[in-house]
């Protein structure tokens, strides 16, 4: 097994995070510091990061949690902002879950947490095109030639967006909820794409996120995978896998 995949079944991070971490010298074999990435681990080599012992979890943990607008997708934060593992009980997740991707701090909506680092990867590579759906509140009434621009990609900053799928929810003179669908995730790019066609968000949720869908999760609230989630997010994961190998 590659290190880089063993890292993310033993939850320390995604397989490209664990790339990461393999070249910046944090993680030993046998008690020797690797970087070369693509490094094979055979069955009793003793793995190390950051001089803990870890190995590839028997079973993983998947939790949806309605991020809350204010808080940090992140399990930490220096600045001592509310982060999503305020949100969690220690004992539902153990110390391995991380959230998969990012919301913005203002944003809100649908996040998964998981020790499964291969499940991450499978979410979160760009050649998998897993798709995000949100639902914006913005100034003004959306016209029928900004939707044609949002869904057919803006210019941002030099490069322009893929196409993504826009539906109008609602349209008053001076308010829109637009429902919009990606299948790339830039930074604060939903934002950015409706500021580029005159309209700036005023709220902004995540609805859904590959087969999950935020329902009536409350914010705050998390819940277990259903039956279907998990098996539509193993499906996934196993397309990744004969992808990447």
């Amino acid at each position: 097994m590659r290190l880089h995949h063993y890292l993310a079944r033993a939850g320390v991070a995604s397989r490209r995070g664990a790339e990461d971490l393999i070249s910046a010298g944090e993680v030993r074999v046998n008690g020797s510091v690797v970087t070369r990435l693509g490094t094979q681990v055979a069955p009793g080599d003793r793995v190390e990061f950051r001089g803990r012992t870890v190995a590839p979890l028997e079973q993983f943990t998947s939790l949806v949690l309605h991020k809350p607008s204010g808080v940090v997708t992140t399990m930490r934060d220096p600045q001592g902002r509310r982060t999503v593992a305020d949100l969690i009980e220690r004992s539902e997740t153990g110390s391995r879950l991380v959230p998969v991707g990012r919301l913005d701090y203002e944003t809100s909506g649908i996040l998964l947490l998981t020790d499964d680092g291969d499940l991450a990867y499978a979410l979160t590579h760009p050649s998998f095109g897993v798709a995000k759906t949100y639902r914006a509140s913005v100034r003004g009434r959306m016209g029928a030639q900004e939707m044609r621009r949002l869904s057919e990609g803006v210019n941002l900053e030099g490069e322009w967006t893929a196409p993504a799928r826009v539906r109008v929810v609602a349209a008053r003179k001076d308010r829109s909820t637009i429902d919009i669908t990606l299948h790339e995730g830039r930074n604060r790019q939903v934002r950015r794409m409706f500021e580029s066609v005159g309209h700036p968000i005023v709220t902004l949720v995540r609805t859904h996120f590959g087969p999950l869908a935020l329902g009536t999760l409350a914010p705050g609230r998390t819940r277990p995978l259903t039956e279907r989630e998990a098996r539509e997010l193993d499906a996934l994961k196993r397309v990744a896998a004969e992808g990447k190998g």
